[in-house]
């Protein structure tokens, strides 16, 4: 048998130094409590932040303690302290710019939003537009040439040089001709005096030249305006031209002849040896079958006239009577 001296340790003599470290932690978590401003272990426990809230809280020390560093490494750098002493700037006036710049920028923008798309329509018009005049352009064309031709018939382009309606031209062809036969009566009527000559120069009173005429006085070399011509040379001259168209008119009419003509007054103009000229070529139109009347209170033409209508005036009135 074993006595009670001999008998090993038993439970009670291990646990000694685990109570003691059980009291010690009991003290101490009861002084950690009450210096951290706990009443109990349970209220100490009740308020322990979540593990995420204090994994974030590490992490936030963390930034903080890097940031830190950060600034102690830039103000450690030289000329740290002469910056230092720069003077703040004004946070609330650039704030202020900031918020204004930001506006203008938002305006600035809005415009040239807006001119983007007027641009954006005055091109599609301008598109619009280059095909409707693709589409006309063989209208202009035809106009251009038509505008051209126009005014050259006229007389108002430079092609013309001689600035001459086309009508006028015509007409100056048809004059000419009647100028060449006309010369041939002026010359009877006139003892070889005056002869008419066709000019493409503006008359008195014209804007396009092309029907204008000039008298040339052979006698003395001279050629001047028909405007200055006396009475009775100018009755000669259109007797003239009347009896030079009626000989034209009958050429170009295939041979229909005009036969009567009628001459009214201007005989009292002329003196005696052009009235006897003139009366000559009268006579010789009759003498080609022509019927020649002549109305005229000259008083020589009586014997020259075989037949005569005699108007006479009385209180009555007027009577008429044939007289050979």
């Amino acid at each position: 048998m074993r006595t009670s001296d001999d008998a090993p340790s038993g439970p009670s003599t291990r646990s000694r130094p685990r109570e003691s470290a059980l009291v010690d932690a009991t003290t101490a978590l009861d002084s950690a409590v009450q210096d951290a401003g706990f009443g109990s272990v349970d209220e100490a426990v009740a308020g322990a932040a979540p593990a995420a809230e204090v994994e974030a809280l590490a992490r936030r020390l963390a930034e903080h303690d890097r940031r830190l560093a950060a600034v102690a490494a830039v103000l450690e750098e030289p000329g740290a302290e002469e910056l230092a002493r720069v003077p703040l700037p004004d946070v609330t006036g650039l704030a202020a710019d900031r918020s204004r710049a930001l506006a203008a920028l938002g305006d600035a923008r809005a415009t040239a939003s807006l001119w983007t798309s007027r641009h954006d329509r005055l091109e599609g018009l301008r598109q619009r537009l280059d095909a409707a005049l693709a589409e006309w352009a063989p209208v202009l064309e035809s106009q251009a040439l038509v505008t051209r031709l126009s005014s050259f018939a006229e007389g108002k382009s430079a092609d013309n040089r001689l600035q001459m309606r086309l009508s006028a031209y015509v007409l100056a062809y048809r004059l000419s001709q009647v100028v060449a036969a006309a010369n041939e009566r002026l010359a009877r009527m006139s003892d070889r005096r005056y002869s008419l000559e066709h000019t493409a120069q503006k008359g008195a009173g014209e804007t396009r030249g092309g029907l204008s005429l000039l008298v040339r006085d052979d006698w003395s070399g001279d050629t001047r305006d028909p405007a200055t011509l006396s009475g009775g040379e100018t009755f000669v001259v259109s007797l003239a031209l009347a009896l030079g168209l009626a000989d034209v008119i009958t050429q170009e009419a295939g041979g229909a002849d005009l036969d009567t003509l009628f001459v009214d007054e201007g005989f009292g103009s002329l003196d005696a040896d052009t009235l006897d000229d003139v009366m000559d070529t009268l006579d010789g139109l009759r003498d080609g079958g022509r019927v020649v009347g002549v109305v005229s209170h000259v008083s020589e033409m009586r014997d020259r006239i075989p037949t005569q209508l005699v108007v006479t005036k009385s209180r009555q009135g007027s009577t008429v009577s044939v007289s050979r």
